[in-house]
């Protein structure tokens, strides 16, 4: 299984760049080439991340309905774990800040790109992550070594790592799990 990356923008020609660039440049540590995944708009990218875990996102920042900041920012409510740049072609130091701050992303790249420098960043983002994964696993054991940690909560921990939400079931009175969240789908 491939790993995932995350593109999201609202101009079309801006993502088949972003993906051939991507898929043409980069490999995974197997050699393998990463699953790219691209969206025009911040909600529908929202979605797919609940569905399943990604190493790496890059946004748009200024798009109609979210800005790159605030789909970011949502990301890392869903995955923690995944790496976040955000593209610009404005120079503008609120959504600078704004995204350091709230999103916590790894870069802010200017478009026009340049595509080793765009590369370069993707390969040390994911290189960041594999780090502080890894970290992370080790930690665990660690805990689990010292009685701090049980083997089921390091598992958990594991699960939700490769499949965001995964852990998070919401049961019923009776016992039974709920699918769907009533108010969510307008009943």
């Amino acid at each position: 299984m491939s790993e995932r990356i995350l593109l999201v923008d609202d101009e079309p020609s801006i993502l088949s760049a972003l993906q051939r660039l991507l898929h043409a440049g980069l490999k995974d540590a197997a050699g393998g080439r990463y699953t790219v995944e691209v969206f025009t708009d911040g909600a529908s990218a929202l979605a797919r991340a609940r569905e399943c875990a990604f190493a790496l996102a890059i946004s748009d920042h200024r798009m109609p309905g979210m800005t790159g900041v605030e789909f970011l920012r949502e990301l890392r409510q869903v995955q923690p774990d995944c790496g976040r740049i955000i593209l610009s072609g404005y120079a503008d130091l609120n959504a600078l800040v704004a995204a350091i701050n709230e999103a916590e992303i790894a870069r802010f790249i200017s478009k026009p790109w340049a595509d080793f420098d765009l590369l370069s960043a993707v390969r040390q983002v994911l290189r960041i992550r594999e780090l502080t994964l890894e970290n992370q696993c080790l930690a665990d054991q660690v805990r689990q070594q010292r009685g701090v940690l049980s083997a089921q909560e390091a598992e958990l921990r594991r699960l939700e790592r490769l499949e965001p939400g995964i852990t998070h079931v919401r049961w019923g009175s009776d016992g039974s799990f709920i699918l769907e969240d009533p108010d969510e789908v307008g009943l």
